[in-house]
């Protein structure tokens, strides 16, 4: 047997978990900020840490076009299987470490509770991108993990203090910073601590 074959396996699992659901409230929250200026469709998207694509395939569904990214070819090749042929025009996907991708100018930049998983010495220049890279006027809609979630500590994971999170935002016009601690259990079935930060800004 493939040597990670049991680990393909279980985050098959988690995808089949975690990968379906209606589209983020914070990447709602953002379109429909874009419908009240009359700026409904379409808007170019990008998504960062897309997965399976719980973000991307309702957004191409409302007529978007979507530069999807993530590391995993399993989870690029699983979005493209499942997104309609009529949608397909409109997506581009990325293998890549959103970190080391490259990606156009975009209205909106979808990375719903991925970006902490960049390491913390390439988060600021990823940050750094991802505001460079969208239209003026444009929004980001994603997530950040505070001092207190159980992640916090782990090697690879970039936590941000409320005061950190004011100091990234600083060149956008906030809409949404809404923080919250709850704890549950994880798609994998592990409970777990939340301290998150969900987020919706406008590139001023």
């Amino acid at each position: 047997m493939d040597a990670v074959q049991p680990w393909r396996e279980k985050l098959a699992g988690y995808w089949d978990r975690a990968g379906q659901g209606p589209l983020r409230p914070t990447v709602a929250q953002a379109l429909a900020a874009f419908a009240r200026e009359g700026r409904a469709t379409p808007l170019r998207v990008v998504d960062l840490g897309c997965g399976v694509g719980r973000d991307t395939l309702p957004l191409l569904a409302m007529g978007h076009t979507v530069h999807a990214i993530d590391r995993e070819q399993a989870a690029i090749d699983r979005l493209r299987a499942t997104c309609p042929p009529d949608d397909l025009p409109r997506l581009t996907t990325t293998v890549a470490r959103f970190e080391d991708a490259d990606w156009p100018e975009a209205d909106l930049t979808v990375s719903s509770f991925a970006l902490p998983f960049c390491p913390p010495e390439r988060f600021a220049g990823l940050f750094t991108r991802i505001h460079a890279r969208l239209a003026p006027g444009g929004r980001l809609a994603c997530q950040l993990l505070g001092p207190r979630d159980d992640f916090a500590g782990q090697p690879g994971i970039t936590i941000h203090t409320p005061a950190e999170v004011a100091a990234l935002l600083a060149p956008f016009a906030v809409e949404r910073l809404d923080e919250e601690e709850t704890d549950t259990v994880t798609p994998r079935g592990r409970p777990k601590h939340w301290h998150l930060f969900h987020l919706v800004a406008r590139r001023r």
